[in-house]
């Protein structure tokens, strides 16, 4: 009853499965470029003859279709393949066809490979029809990167707007308040691109693009480290702000006017009317004078009058003259004037006095003051001796009384030539004692027409990214 039960249960079950294998076999052809080793052993008779195992192996060889020249040989159970295929996987596969052969107990393979060259184009347009059905496949994707890559710009666009709105107020330099903006935007736009990446199944992809942007600004920064450095100076000057457009600031061994700065260098205007461009990281690294800052500037006169003379005299004369003076200014602090040094010659005095350097040039006010205290000195009668030098007569000098012959042996002088007179300070042509002489002008400074003249300047990107304010 239990067998019967049994072969019923069977019979069932190969009916149930038979439909399904059959149409499996139907959906799934088999392709025949693909080899693969034989699923199971090749059976022939319970104990095969050799010449059974050729006929066997022979007929399934022959019957893929895939080799040239066949010649199949087997000797006392080993079998001997001869012949010519496309490829190694064919080779391969008809060795291990023989050995699971039934009775087979070893192969010796002499199955050559010999490509065949297809000069067809159906493997190039297989493969444009697979791209094609690839790119049909990714057309939905596209279709939402469209729309995101532009969703993610504006609201990039939105959010540097508002960075820029809520900085206003809190930091006056545009041009940190523009690089904030964008340093905030630029994950916006990044957020974008990750979920593109990662609706189209790149995962792997986004995060490494989010993880080379860090080592790619490293390399970046390594290649570019002076226009990097020069870009942080820039961005450092704007928040600092050590000077302004306008001012007449001195770099190191160049003085002039500011014109601009941008994210590379700043552009001067120097007394000579020539434009000096000065790396931002120079200037950020260097000692910056600033002489518009304040409009009282100090300035210093050297004077050395006679051993002679009153110190204390002379030193009232030229304070009188700089108290006279009115580039003068008695704030923030009245003239002095000191001694120095005593030199060879000289007893040297130094006056110390302030002016406005906004309204009077330091050049011309020099000239004025060194005018009017030489005079002052010469018409009090303080002296300004020249240095003292050492004069050398290597033969000596001759003494020649009157009435006896010259050295070189000449006639007798009959009188001594009369001796130069001293010419008297008063002979001189006096100097006009006014504050500037037609010569100095009228003293003003020169900076307005040096900022005129760099107006009509044309150069290239001077104001077009200027970091800089006005001064007020």
């Amino acid at each position: 009853m239990t067998i019967r039960w049994l072969l019923r249960l069977a019979v069932l079950t190969a009916l149930c499965l038979g439909p399904a294998h059959i149409l499996g076999a139907q959906e799934a052809k088999p392709d025949a470029s693909i080899v693969a080793p034989p699923g199971q052993t090749v059976s022939v008779d319970p104990v095969a003859r050799d010449s059974q195992i050729d006929r066997r192996i022979t007929r399934i060889l022959t019957a893929t279709g895939w080799y040239r020249q066949l010649e199949v040989e087997v000797t006392d159970g080993v079998v001997f393949l001869d012949g010519d295929t496309d490829r190694t996987e064919q080779r391969g596969w008809a060795r291990d066809l023989a050995a699971k052969t039934q009775d087979v107990v070893a192969v010796v393979n002499r199955i050559t490979v010999s490509p065949v060259m297809d000069w067809s184009f159906g493997p190039a347009l297989a493969q444009v029809a697979e791209l094609t059905r690839v790119a049909i496949a990714a057309l939905p994707l596209v279709a939402i990167a469209l729309v995101i890559f532009p969703v993610a710009g504006y609201a990039a666009t939105i959010v540097a707007r508002l960075t820029d709105w809520l900085l206003r107020e809190r930091v006056a330099s545009a041009f940190l308040r523009q690089v904030v903006a964008r340093t905030v935007a630029v994950p916006v736009f990044l957020v974008g691109i990750y979920v593109v990446l990662q609706i189209a199944g790149l995962t792997q992809l986004a995060v490494s693009i989010l993880g080379g942007a860090g080592v790619l600004g490293i390399i970046v920064g390594f290649a570019f480290r002076d226009i990097a450095e020069n870009f942080l100076a820039s961005l450092l000057l704007s928040i600092r702000q050590p000077f302004r457009r306008g001012d007449y600031i001195k770099i190191g061994d160049h003085e002039g006017i500011v014109q601009s700065m941008n994210t590379r260098s700043t552009l001067l205007l120097s007394n000579e009317g020539n434009h000096v461009q000065i790396p931002n990281a120079t200037i950020f690294k260097g000692t910056i004078v600033n002489y518009s800052t304040a409009p009282a500037r100090r300035e210093v006169l050297d004077v050395g009058i006679g051993y002679d003379d009153s110190i204390a005299h002379a030193q009232q004369v030229i304070l009188d003259v700089l108290e006279a003076h009115p580039a003068v200014l008695a704030d923030p602090e009245e003239p002095l004037v000191l001694v120095d040094s005593l030199g060879a010659s000289t007893v040297n005095l130094r006056a110390y006095f302030w002016f406005d350097g906004h309204a009077y040039s330091v050049f011309r006010v020099r000239s004025a003051l060194l005018r009017l205290i030489k005079q002052a000195l010469t018409e009090n009668g303080i002296s300004m001796p020249d240095e003292a030098r050492e004069i050398v007569f290597p033969k000596g000098v001759p003494v020649v009384y009157p009435g006896t012959a010259s050295p070189a042996g000449g006639a007798p002088d009959a009188q001594p030539s009369p001796a130069p007179v001293p010419t008297h300070p008063d002979s001189a042509p006096a100097d006009p004692g006014v504050s500037a002489t037609e010569a100095e002008g009228d003293l003003a400074s020169e900076q307005p027409s040096l900022a005129r003249h760099g107006a009509t300047a044309a150069i290239p990107d001077a104001a077009s990214d200027d970091l800089l304010d006005r001064s007020p």
